[in-house]
Order: C-alpha cells, then structure tokens, then sequence
C-alpha cells in the first residue's frame, strides 16, 4: 500500500460553502418580473429555490461541522443554483414572445449570407418551417428546464439532512421543496400551443390582412402586452436580440408587423381589455381580483413585493408584520427577508384601470427616500419646542416633554415623522439611564410608538438604543419593562435586528419579565421573545435562561391565559438541541399529551411540534413508548383530519413514528420468542440426552 492511499481527503472550507450559497440564493431571490411564455416554468422554479434559503442560514450561524461528503454535495448544489440563476435571468431580461428568440437562433444558424436563403434543416415541406422552429425552440427550453431541475434534485439527495445541524421545521420544508423537485423532473408542464397556434397564424398574414380581434385579445392577454409601454418595451427587448449577426430581412419585417398588429389592437380596443376595465355592475365597477389587496380586499394604491412573490398593499402588510407574523398571509411561507419591493408595474396598471373607469387613483403615502415632513407649521414648532425641553438640564422639563411627546408619537404617522425628523431619538435615548423612574418610562415608551413607523426603526437602533432599552428591561418600574419589551418586538420585525438584540443580552430580562410582569407584560415579553427566537441563535440563549421552566408553568396554569403564547415559544424552542433536552428533562409530555386531547387547533399544531421533536433522537423510544401508553393515536388520527394545515403534518409524522416504533416492538417480540422457543427445545434435548445417559449408567 502506497504512503496515504487511506489518507482522508482535506475538508473544503465550510464557511465559504455556506456563504456562496447563501450569497446565490439572495441574487436569485432578486430576479423577478419574468416576461415571457414560459412564466409559469420560470415562477415555480424561482419559488422552490427560495425554500433553500433558511437552511443556509442557520448553517451559517452553526457551530457543528458539515461532513465532508455532505459539502461536496453542496458544492454540486452551487453549481446547479448557478446554472438555474444563468436560466431565471434569461427569463427576466427576455421578450415576452421569447418563442421567436430561440426561432432566430435556428434561423440564424442555417442563414446563407450568400444567397440570402435560409436552409430550414432538411425539413419535409410538409411541415411549415416556422411550425418546425416552434417545435425546436420548446424542446430546446424544456430541456434546460429538466437540465436544471435535475441537477437540482440531484445535488439535494446527496446531502443528508440529519447530518446537519437545522431545525426540523427547515428540515422538512428542504424536503418538501426536494419532493417538488422529484416531482417536476419527471413532468414536464404543459405548454399553451393555443398561444403558438395564434402566433404562427399573425405571423404567416400579409401586412394588410385583417386579424382576427379574438385572436389578438388572446395574445395581448397571455402575453401580458397590455399597456403601450409594454410594447415599447417588448419591441426594444426584441430588435436588440436580432441585431447580432445576420438580418434575414423578411423574418425581422414579420415579427415588427406582429408586434404593430398587436400594437394597433391595445390602441383601438383597450377600454375593451378585462385586465384594464372590469364588468360593470350598474354605474360602479368592479374592481379586478388582481388589483386588490388579500388583506384588506380594497383596492390598492401602494403595491409591495414581498419575498414570497405576493402583492400587497403597504400599509396592510407593514401591520402585519408589525403584529409579529413572519409569514406571507396568502402563501403562509416564512418570510425571508422583511423588505417590500414597490410593484411599479402593477400600480401603473391601477392607474390606468381607475382613469378608464373615470376613477381617482387611491392616494399613496410618501415612503421612498428621506421622509417628507407632513406637520403643520404650528405643529412643527410645537415638536422642536419639546425637543429643546428634553434637552434641558431641568428634571421637570425633561419629564413633561418625554411625556408629551409619548403622547403625541402615539396618535399617528405624522405625528411620528415629525419627531424623528426633530432629532428627538437620540435624546430620548440617551435618557433611558436617568435616575427618574417616570422621565425613563416616558423615554423608553415614546421610542415604542415611534418605532412603530418603518423608517424610525433603523434610526432607533443605529442611535445605539437597544442597551439602553435592555437597561429599563433589567432596572425599570413594572410599566418601563413592559414598554421595553414591547418596543424591542417592535425592533425585531427587522431581521438583522434580531441579532443586536440577541447580542445585547436582552432574553434573560425577557424570560423573567415572562415570569413575573403583569399579564400585558407577560404578554409583551412572549411576542418579543417569540420573535428573537425566530433567528437561530437565540434559541440556546433563552433556553439557558430558564425559559423552558417557565413556559411549562404557563401551560400548567389553570386559568390558561398564556398558553397560546407559551406553546408557540416552545414549539421554536424544541427545535434546538438544548431546548429539546429541556424539555425532557421538565417532564413536558404529559402536558403537551392533554393539550392534543382538548386544546384549540392552533395549540394543537404546536404542542405537536414539539413532540415531533421530542420522537427524535436519544429519548425516542421513552416518549413514544409513553405517548402510545397515554393513547394518542386516536386523537392524532382526529387531527389530521380536522387539524390545522401545519397541524396535520406533525400529527401525520408522529402517527408514522409511532407505526414503525410498533413494528419494531412486534418484530423485536416475536425474535424474542423465537429465541425463547429456540432456548427451550436446546433445554429439552440436553434432558433427553442426560436422562438416557443416566439410564446407561444404571444399566
């Protein structure tokens, strides 16, 4: 044997694996807008990759290390996200009728610059030539997409998910998002011919026939060319993917005439398009379904994107958010990122909608940039008045104009604009040690109803408030933690915050307000740590804490006014190794047992959560032996049909474990008694032989 034939090979660099891929996830998450006929394609394998992006950053903020096999399969990961990133911004940059692009490529190729003639492959003149490059083009596309999804599906078998330290809530969305891709390699999506049947009969007419206005209406609508500037752009986009090389003139001049012919109808029959005007009922109209908000239903005047795909109105979703939900109210996928992306696209189309139908465009708020001051002149004056005050050396001055303007930025966003541009933030931060109980609570509040406007969040923490806020959690009256907590919830709906906060030494003071505050601040300090945890590294914090102690005590009260909010905690605190062993080690089963039996859905859903947890691992075989003592397969089996969507899910795994948990106890059982059996037929023929050499002897 060679010197270091059995050698290992060197590990790959883990951090800089984790952090390319973390880094490709968030340049595809970016690509959106796709414009052409295969929109569809391009959507359902943007939003599978996104599924991708939680597991890399809980990797990122690991300490365990990633096996070596496991980060080789990563690597083939990262080559697959890159060639599906090369494919989504094909599809974000393409023409919508992208079908003529790949055309001209085939044309291109066969164009005989010499005799300005096209060979169309040898193909039988049976076929129509531009039938035959249809058919090339989609084959052609529909094997990049089976390339990618393959490679994709791939890569995600080879890394085993139970060697990495994730949650099993990222767990199984990796493995959804892996089934989808099985499912996807072995299908291929349906195409609309009826559009490619449209297209190639526009295409074949003379400039001066007459189209069919059905035909063009079809087209305008799947190709989503509604709006002029759409074709502008579409136009634009098209003759600069022609212009390299050769220019068969004919194949140019039909695909401009194409384009002026849909042109010519949106002009002619645009009042007539459904994406423009709906049905009237009576004198009012309806509004189109895609124009309101899911939330509120209205119709919307400021359109966001969120990191799930979905369109919301601003302000709707901000609250939302605001409420301490991470995810997309429509989709209910976690929400990657809280940053709304404006749909300016969409909004023009609302615009136009509302000037058809002789409408006002719903008013918008100014939110881009450098807030606009929206205070009166008198108002103004009365904030920097305030302002001045809180900056006085003088108790009784500084403690009226805390409470002031407490009281002002809680009536309203204007208000709150106002004061932030006042420079009132870094005063009242710096405030938050005084020695006045009352000056400190009224500081630390007025920064919560502040924070309560988007924009007033990165100004709060960049003035370097949160030790001041963490320092009323720790020393403040009863009131200031209360109000402390809540605004560093408020804080913490920004996901990089969620790091400085945790950083800070903020969840001790948290977990004890959690235990001894009024019911409100009990509740303030749940939604604020309910939030931190939500980042992975936080988790072990909390649970060093003593949390899990005292979310038992809450589920175990008999008024249960808390246990909605404790279960919630705890279900994101069973998903960490530390959380799970405390757990176990404070007799939890029991409890979350009877929550299963008689509590509402959504604390169904999570007591279940975590005794999926809890079925996993060292204690496995204990919990499970005790959850089929304490017959809970009847009341799993009633939850999944009637549970919750995520509800049904964890009662559906817990069922299958503990199926397979019996198996094995039956199997186990029945080699016991084999063994048993085998025993006592070795017992009886060695008496058989004693007893006839016994005989032998006497004889």
């Amino acid at each position: 044997m060679e010197e270091g034939e059995n050698e290992a090979p060197a590990p790959l660099p883990v951090s800089s694996v984790v952090e390319r891929l973390v880094a490709l996830l968030e340049e595809i998450a970016a690509i959106s807008d796709y414009r052409n006929s295969y929109k569809k394609l391009f959507f359902n394998l943007s939003r599978r990759i996104k599924l991708l992006a939680p597991m890399f950053e809980e990797l990122k903020e690991s300490k365990v290390p990633i096996p070596v096999s496991t980060l080789v399969a990563m690597e083939k990961l990262n080559r697959a996200l890159d060639l599906a990133k090369e494919l989504l911004l094909l599809g974000s940059k393409g023409s919508k009728i992208f079908l003529i692009k790949l055309l001209w490529d085939v044309i291109a190729a066969h164009y005989d610059k010499g005799s300005s003639k096209i060979n169309y492959l040898k193909c039988s003149s049976e076929i129509p030539s531009f039938c035959l490059a249809y058919v090339l083009e989609r084959d052609q596309m529909m094997e990049r997409f089976q390339d990618v999804t393959s490679q994709l599906e791939q890569a995600l078998d080879e890394i085993s998910l139970d060697e990495i330290d994730i949650s099993d809530e990222v767990k199984e969305q990796v493995e959804l998002m892996h089934s989808q891709f099985k499912r996807a390699k072995e299908r291929i999506d349906t195409i609309d011919m009826e559009l490619y049947a449209d297209l190639l009969k526009v295409y074949n007419m003379t400039t001066d026939a007459k189209v069919d206005p059905v035909i063009l209406r079809r087209l305008t609508e799947k190709l989503q060319l509604i709006t002029i500037a759409d074709l502008k752009q579409e136009s634009v986009t098209l003759h600069e993917m022609v212009s390299d090389g050769g220019d068969p003139g004919e194949v140019i001049e039909k695909m401009s005439m194409l384009l002026k012919k849909i042109k010519d109808f949106v002009q002619t029959h645009e009042p007539e398009l459904g994406f423009l005007t709906a049905t009237n009922v009576g004198n009012t109209p309806v509004i189109p379904d895609d124009f309101r908000c899911p939330i509120s239903l209205e119709l919307m005047g400021d359109p966001v994107i969120v990191s799930t795909g979905q369109t919301y109105e601003r302000r709707c979703i901000e609250k939302w958010m605001e409420a301490g939900h991470d995810t997309c109210p429509k989709t209910q996928q976690k929400l990657f990122s809280t940053s709304l992306t404006p749909n300016y696209v969409l909004r023009s189309l609302i615009d136009q909608w509302c000037e058809t139908n002789g409408m006002d465009p719903p008013k918008r708020p100014v939110q881009t940039g450098k807030p606009q001051s929206v205070c009166s002149a008198g108002e103004h004056a009365k904030v920097v008045d305030l302002v001045r005050k809180l900056s006085s050396q003088n108790l009784e001055d500084q403690r009226s104009a805390a409470g002031e303007l407490r009281s002002l930025a809680k009536r309203n966003a204007d208000n709150r604009i106002c004061i932030a541009e006042a420079g009132a933030i870094s005063i009242l931060v710096s405030l938050l040690s005084t020695n006045d109980a009352r000056t400190q609570e009224h500081a630390v509040t007025a920064l919560l109803n502040l924070s309560i406007y988007e924009e007033n969040k990165s100004k709060i923490i960049f003035s370097g408030a949160v030790p001041g806020i963490v320092h009323v959690l720790k020393k403040g009256s009863m009131e200031a933690r209360e109000n402390a907590a809540a605004t560093l919830f408020s804080l913490s709906v920004v996901d990089r915050n969620k790091v400085i906060i945790g950083d800070s030494g903020a969840i001790p003071p948290l977990v004890s307000l959690l235990s001894e505050g009024s019911q409100r601040g009990k509740k303030d300090a749940a939604t604020a740590l309910f939030n931190l945890c939500i980042y992975h590294g936080n988790k072990g914090r909390a649970v060093r804490s003593g949390a899990i102690q005292i979310l038992i005590t809450l589920l175990t009260d008999p008024e249960g006014t808390m246990m909605d909010e404790a279960l919630a905690i705890m279900a994101i605190l069973s998903g960490h190794p530390e959380g799970k062993a405390a757990i176990t080690a404070a007799e939890a089963l029991p409890v979350l047992v009877k929550v299963i039996k008689s509590g509402s859905p959504r604390n169904k859903e999570n007591a279940a959560a975590v005794l999926v947890h809890l079925c996993n691992g060292e204690q496995q075989q204990q919990n499970l032996t005790e959850l089929q003592e304490q017959g809970m397969m009847v009341p799993l089996q009633e939850m999944i049909e009637s549970g919750t969507d995520r509800g049904k899910r964890k009662a559906a795994q817990l069922l299958e474990r503990m199926k397979r948990f019996l198996e094995q106890q039956e199997a186990q059982s029945q080699a016991e008694a084999q063994s048993r059996a085998q025993i006592q037929e070795m017992a009886d023929n060695l008496t058989g032989t004693i007893s006839s050499a016994l005989t032998l002897t006497d004889t």
